[in-house]
Formats: structure tokens, C-alpha cells, sequence
């Protein structure tokens, strides 16, 4: 019966392989091999091999099976997409630039449109999710989706702008692996970067000016994390999400 149960996974993981344009070639869970996998595959054996209730680390943009994420909640294990360098699902497979998630509501709809065009001159692919009018809105809808897209891997790093910054920062940061960062100055784009390693900037259209807010968002894009003390601090944050995440 074991054996069988083996072969039914070995065909499901062929499947889901070809699905996704990948080689039948490629091991799931060979994630010292990037030669070998273009997007490392997570599956149930990974979580299986991680202790129960603890974390399993893996690339950003490493794709987690259904079952794998099953098996996870089953086992209490928390899945931990780490921020490294832009691979293939933070890229556009025809230009090759790093995506950015990119969201407002009404309040920030205009900067919105601003800074899509002010990012694709820097050379980033845009990911809009919206809103896509001055209309009213509720802002928490456009901040999840573009927080979900960095926790997912699907976009290097999101950008979201409301009336103040405030309350979008404030979902964000309730989606896992989402470090958001309201910033109103050079100052603190540098500082959420380089402290915070920051993946989501929040901007308050209706406080900051369409010139200040493109400079803000070359800073933050630009500025790398200085790790060294700093990488202990923010350890220490995502702990503290991991405590409520493992109840």
C-alpha cells in the first residue's frame, strides 16, 4: 500500500511539474540546486522533514504545493519564504525586470498612475491591482492584494498609497512574511530598507507631493539591507509573527 501511495505522488508531482512548465527532470525539495530548477518546488516531503512546529525556510520564489501547505498546517510548521536575490517568479519572463506590486485607493489613485509610469522608467515591470478609477473605495482590499503578491513571491516588492499611508501599512502587515514601511521622507525610505529590510512601502497621496513620493520610491528601491545587527532585530520581528501564527 505504501508503495502505491508512493507512485500516486511520484504522478501527481509529474503533473503538476508539467503544469507549471518545468522539467519532469527537476527533484522537489533540491533547493541547493538552482542550476537544476528554475523555481524550487516545496512539497509535502519537505514539510514532512521539518520538526513539527517549527519552520521551514525556502527561496521566495519556490512554489509550495497544495498539499504541502495542508501538511504544514497539520504539523504546525511555519513556511518561511526568505527575500534573496530576483529569480524568475519576481521577473517578467520577456523584459526581465523585477516586479512590483502596485496598489492604491481612491485617495492615492492619481500618485498611483504617476508612479506606475515613474517605475517603468526606472526599469521595473508593474503589477496594478488596482484601484483603477478616483472612485471610493475601501483601502484594505488594495493593500492585501499587493502584501499577498510579496508574501507569495509573485512580486520582488509592493507598493501601496492611500489618503495617509496609514491604514494600508497597517494591513499589510497583517499578511506573514510582510515587512510594510509608511515612509513621508528620504530619511525613512533609507531607514526601512536599510534597518527594517522593509518589502512593502506605503505612501500617503494626499500628504506627500507626486515629486517627493518618486523620490521616496528611487530611495527605497534602491537602498540594500545592511544585515549585521540589524538582521537580529528583524529576525526578531518575524518571530513575533510566528508565535501567532504556530496557535
Amino acid at each position: 500500500m505504501a508503495l502505491q501511495e508512493d507512485e500516486v505522488r511520484k504522478i501527481v508531482q509529474r503533473v503538476l511539474l508539467r503544469t507549471l512548465g518545468m522539467s519532469e527532470a527537476n527533484e522537489p525539495g533540491a533547493l541547493s540546486s538552482p542550476s537544476a530548477v528554475k523555481r524550487p518546488l516545496i512539497t509535502e516531503q519537505d514539510v514532512e522533514a521539518a520538526p513539527t512546529g517549527g519552520e521551514l525556510r525556502f527561496p521566495a520564489e519556490a512554489i509550495v504545493t497544495p498539499r504541502a501547505r495542508e501538511l504544514a498546517l497539520e504539523r504546525k510548521v511555519f513556511l518561511s519564504p526568505q527575500p534573496g536575490p530576483v529569480s524568475t517568479l519576481s521577473e517578467t519572463p520577456a523584459s526581465g525586470s523585477k516586479v512590483i506590486a502596485l496598489g492604491a485607493d481612491h485617495g492615492g489613485f492619481a500618485m498611483k498612475e504617476a508612479l506606475k509610469a515613474h517605475l517603468q522608467e526606472l526599469g521595473y515591470a508593474v503589477k496594478d491591482c488596482g484601484t483603477f478609477s478616483s472612485e471610493s473605495v475601501d483601502y484594505p482590499d488594495f493593500a492585501y492584494a499587493v502584501a499577498r503578491l510579496v508574501s507569495e513571491g509573485q512580486a520582488w516588492r509592493g507598493i501601496m498609497i492611500d489618503g495617509a499611508g496609514i491604514g494600508s501599512c497597517m494591513t499589510a502587515n497583517k499578511v506573514p512574511g510582510v515587512r510594510a514601511s509608511m515612509c513621508y521622507d528620504l530619511t525613512t525610505a533609507v531607514n526601512a530598507r536599510e534597518h527594517n529590510d522593509a518589502n512593502v512601502l506605503t505612501l500617503g497621496g494626499r500628504l506627500i507631493g507626486e515629486n517627493l513620493a518618486k523620490e521616496i520610491v528611487k530611495t527605497w528601491l534602491a537602498t540594500e539591507f545592511a544585515g549585521g545587527r540589524h538582521e537580529g532585530r528583524v529576525n526578531k520581528i518575524m518571530d513575533v509573527e510566528k508565535r501567532y501564527l504556530r496557535k
